[in-house]
């Protein structure tokens, strides 16, 4: 239903609604002009969200110049990397809903004209891609920028390799001072952590699919031109109010696809898998297991960042960023006709885009990877699929059989880690940790950062329904479907059953007969909900596949 500030201020049965807004301080001739909603996440909890007020007051100051009136107003933002290996983790995917929800219900109850929505974390940028696609009011999406990169002993450091060093610590290979040192250091800025996990892999796909200023997304978080191009975006959708440009004008299935592909080309965080078919969902538009498997093998790896890299956000923005990697790719592996807030395609923005560093952002002669970053798997454990980051698994892991060491949490296995239960060769199974298992499908950095630092992610894989933290590296599958508290074939596997991983044949399989699998499962039973949570409870009933975006059943 089309509407605008209209139906809040004009007529005479809307004297009280004008009272109001004059008694907020605005004029009579404010009342005309455009209503643009600043849907802010700042919180003074976590570095990728203290420093949002301040770009929120120059995307206001951009609104205003352009002549539009904004309201800014908050929204709920956690951190992922606080949340890390305890039961709080379990609130951090879902919650990607309710920001969405909540962006829909301010927009919708006053009758906004137009949105900036500013996010810099795992979830929350998603979720305002969501709502985007959702509310289809012009709109522009501000990042927040990453960090700039940690400092220990002479060497770039991003947030996962403090993780991995509590196991270096244990082996001996870190002393607690150093460790200590290396801590206090690894985070020396506000902004979102520094490395291509999943807030800068979905903050760089804003700006592919169109919704965010070109050349923003990687903008260090405390550098001045974040500041700019705040400004620009509240200048920008003022524009597009008057314009009528709405999302869906911009985000097609073209500019889905072209997210997927530079997803691939940067080494982008395995969660992509289930935010982008969630956000296709909400623009109306299409995407599974089968699409990122099909664009993954046509696309190479072009972007050398960590985790799975050498380099930093930093050095990633400096070397040219998302402009670059799209003009490398062109039209040979791109949409190019795409559209952007700006006005203009792809074709045209990045004419002038060049890679000024080729360590950083290497050609298409001397790809990294020949293929992109994510593979789907299938196979009689995954019949619906599961997910690898391929580039950060070393060539002797590409194919892997070995014992599995089942658990029915992530914490079950750290224990069993850290008390040196898991031997090289092993296959360490992590289930009942999926959406609805989960519930709300915690990452398993936990488990992972201490297999990495164990020195065993060139010898043991990790299979689990739960997913990871953009910053995992090493051979480990997430997102098993259909996952274990739904009966899928991970709930079966007992301690023992050989697993087999093959990723150039993108297959995972358990070496166990239908016919034990079936007796197996006449036994099954669903281990109770690990958390006492209303909202948790109703979350798990609604839930659907991860492979459906993990979004929430809408029926009539």
């Amino acid at each position: 239903m089309l509407r605008s500030t209209k139906d809040v201020v004009d007529g005479l049965d809307h004297a009280g609604n004008r009272s109001h807004l004059k008694c907020i301080g605005l004029l009579e001739e404010d009342l005309h002009k455009p209503f643009i909603g600043v849907i802010n996440t700042f919180n003074e909890m976590h570095p990728g969200h203290k420093h949002l007020r301040e770009i929120s007051e120059a995307v206001k100051r951009g609104v205003y110049t352009a002549g539009g009136i904004p309201f800014e107003v908050n929204t709920i933002s956690i951190c992922d990397g606080i949340t890390q290996s305890n039961f709080g983790m379990c609130y951090v995917l879902p919650s990607r809903e309710i920001i969405a929800d909540s962006v829909e219900v301010i927009a919708e109850a006053q009758r906004l004209d137009g949105l900036v929505l500013i996010a810099s974390c795992d979830k929350i940028v998603p979720a305002m891609m969501m709502a985007a696609g959702r509310l289809n009011l012009p709109t522009v999406i501000v990042t927040g920028g990453p960090m700039l990169a940690g400092k220990f002993q002479g060497k770039d450091v991003a947030i996962y390799e403090i993780r991995e060093a509590g196991a270096k610590v244990k082996q001996g290979l870190l002393s607690e001072l150093e460790f200590k040192e290396f801590e206090n250091n690894v985070c020396p800025t506000s902004g979102s952590c520094s490395m291509m996990g999943t807030a800068n892999t979905m903050s760089c796909l804003t700006e592919v699919i169109g919704l965010s200023v070109p050349g923003s997304t990687t903008t260090p978080a405390v550098y001045s031109k974040k500041l700019r191009q705040a400004k620009l975006s509240g200048e920008i959708v003022v524009d597009l109010v008057k314009k009528n440009i709405r999302p869906r004008d911009v985000v097609t299935q073209d500019s889905i696809e072209n997210a997927v592909i530079v997803n691939m080309a940067i080494g982008g965080s395995t969660n992509s898998v289930l935010h982008l078919p969630a956000i296709a969902q909400e623009f109306g538009l299409h995407l599974d297991s089968d699409d990122f498997e099909r664009l993954c093998k046509k696309t190479p790896h072009l972007v050398n960042v960590k985790p799975s890299g050498h380099y930093s956000l930093e050095d990633f923005d400096f070397a040219g960023g998302i402009p670059a990697v799209i003009k490398e790719l062109g039209e040979s592996h791109l949409h190019l006709n795409a559209q952007t807030i700006m006005g203009e395609s792809w074709e045209t923005l990045c004419k002038d885009a060049k890679i000024t560093n080729t360590d950083v952002i290497r050609t298409l002669e001397t790809a990294l990877h020949k293929e992109g970053s994510l593979a789907i798997l299938k196979g009689n454990l995954a019949p619906e699929g599961s997910v690898i980051k391929q580039t950060a698994v070393s060539d002797k892991m590409k194919k892997h059989t070995g014992p599995a060491k089942v658990f029915d949490s992530q914490e079950d296995a750290i224990t069993a880690m850290l008390n040196g239960d898991i031997k090289e060769g092993d296959v360490v199974v992590i289930r009942y940790e999926g959406p609805k298992g989960g519930p709300g499908m915690r990452e398993m950095l936990g488990a992972t950062a201490i297999l990495m630092g164990a020195g065993l992610g060139e010898s043991t894989a990790l299979v689990t329904d739960g997913r990871f933290s953009g910053c995992t590296h090493g051979p480990c599958v997430g997102h098993v479907a259909p996952e274990a508290a739904k009966g899928g074939a991970i709930a079966l596997v007992h301690d023992g059953d050989m697993i087999t991983i093959d990723i150039p044949n993108r297959s995972l399989e358990l070496h166990v007969s239908e016919e034990e699998l079936a007796e197996r499962k006449k036994n099954w039973k669903p281990i109770p909900c690990k958390v006492d949570s209303k909202y948790l409870r109703r979350y798990s009933r609604e839930v659907e596949s991860v492979w459906k975006g993990a979004i929430l059943r809408d029926e009539a």
